[in-house]
């Protein structure tokens, strides 16, 4: 990652200050192949070992199923039975200290110029059932190296990736509430006002009005938005082929 792009880390303290100094969910935005490793790397280098709810599909070619494996990933089955399994699995990964990494938009963002998009309830979810901290992440930059359904790298010239930890969304007022559509929807809009804010000021830029809705534009659950290194893919500012929309129930791609 090092020798990929240049990156700046801000907000990292708040690693540090979490209540009772054990696990948490971190919450970022997705926008590129390669933003887990941008948002691992950080972690890791803050003594957290990540862990992705991750979908199955990585677990199955040889040699990356057995690093997935081996660095205790999770898989998911997308929409299958096996959901239930993998949450709880990540609350033990939780309750042994470690930082579990959901993204709350389930698959790559639709949005044409690569804001958050509508989220789904996984994380919210998880965070319900385990009171674990959540922990808001946006980051910008990586997407230059490597463009959304990219075929190669943009190395040249050397671009720079910044990743900003914000406050742990406060969820503590819905605890207590039934863990309904209503509750997991208001949680699941907090977390993705937070992440849609971190990057506002990472971008310097007024985020659109209202969060781009995959389905209200007749996008797929699954696939790839354009073909990958189609001319669309490359440009944020243009609208893309409404062929794919996040995965279901936003447990994580």
């Amino acid at each position: 990652m090092n020798l990929l792009m240049a990156k700046e880390w801000r907000g990292t303290e708040r690693l540090r200050d979490l209540p009772g100094g054990g696990g948490f969910i971190a919450c970022p935005n997705h926008c590129t192949e390669i933003d887990p490793l941008t948002v691992g790397h950080m972690l890791y280098n803050h003594g957290r070992a990540p862990h992705f709810l991750a979908k199955a599909g990585l677990f199955k070619p040889p040699v990356l199923g057995q690093i997935m494996r081996g660095t205790k990933q999770i898989p998911v089955e997308r929409g299958g039975a096996g959901a239930g399994t993998s949450l709880e699995v990540a609350r033990q990964v939780i309750d042994e200290g470690g930082a579990i990494i959901v993204y709350p938009e389930g698959t790559l963002t639709r949005d044409p110029a690569l804001w958050p998009m509508k989220g789904h309830t996984g994380a919210a979810r998880l965070a319900l059932k385990t009171g674990a901290p959540v922990v808001p992440i946006a980051h910008w930059g990586d997407h230059e190296v490597f463009p959304r359904y990219a075929k190669r790298f943009h190395l040249f010239p050397r671009k720079k990736a910044v990743v900003l930890v914000g406050e742990p969304v406060d969820l503590s007022d819905l605890q207590d509430r039934p863990m309904d559509k209503t509750t997991l929807v208001e949680a699941t809009d907090r977390i993705m006002d937070a992440i849609t804010a971190l990057l506002a000021e990472l971008r310097g830029e007024e985020p659109p009005a209202e969060r781009w809705d995959p389905s209200a534009h007749q996008q797929s659950l699954h696939g790839r938005d354009v073909e990958r290194g189609s001319k669309a893919a490359r440009q944020p500012n243009r609208q893309a082929s409404p062929t794919e929309a996040p995965d279901d129930a936003g447990r994580s791609a």
